[in-house]
């Protein structure tokens, strides 16, 4: 759990780094809780309001070139040139390289997304966590495949600590920067326009 007394620092372009899991074309199909053009806009925002602030970020496959597919195109688009670490492991921070990428940006606030929620964005943020840094789940750049999934990742990653939140608490955070409206652009939602 996390120290409910320690004094509360806000997300900052120099604390914190995004992970983003699994956002795949073949997991994307499955996904129930949210519609898939929501979740798509949802995550690219996050991406780049993440790239506006010039924060790390990490971005995983699992089975890319297999079951899974690629990481939807909207989601590459937004991030050109990212290197895409694809593993076979379950638990995204269990791959070394994706341990070693997320500790070589030296953040400790760490803002994860991933399809599905309860295990590409639950599982590693749990991690976070157990291994003493700060973690947060946008929880409208994830989808799962029923409601009860979603219901029960949430709880799970509660109890443990984690912070769940939406993307926009992330993106906008700083709301002091003198860029704040363009990172507002980029998260503004779908029944706001584009």
């Amino acid at each position: 759990m996390t120290n409910q007394s320690a004094r509360y620092e806000p997300l900052t372009a120099q604390n914190a780094a995004v992970v983003l899991v699994d956002h795949q074309v073949g997991l994307m199909t499955g996904v129930r809780d949210i519609s898939t053009g929501e979740l798509k806009h949802n995550v690219v925002g996050l991406a780049k309001a993440a790239k506006l602030h010039k924060l790390p970020i990490i971005v995983t496959t699992t089975a890319r070139d297999s079951m899974w597919g690629p990481t939807f195109p909207e989601l590459v688009e937004a991030l050109p040139g990212i290197d895409i670490i694809d593993r076979a492991t379950v638990n995204a921070f269990d791959d070394e390289r994706v341990s070693r990428a997320i500790e070589a940006t030296g953040r400790k606030k760490l803002i994860f997304a991933g399809i599905s929620l309860e295990i590409c964005a639950a599982f590693p943020a749990m991690t976070a966590v157990g291994k003493g840094l700060e973690a947060y789940v946008a929880v409208d750049a994830c989808g799962t495949f029923s409601q009860t999934k979603r219901d029960v990742g949430l709880l799970r990653m509660l109890q443990a600590g984690v912070i769940t939140t939406g993307r926009h608490r992330h993106a906008l955070g700083e709301a002091r920067r003198p860029d704040r409206s363009g990172v507002q652009q980029v998260v503004e939602s779908p029944e706001r326009g584009r």
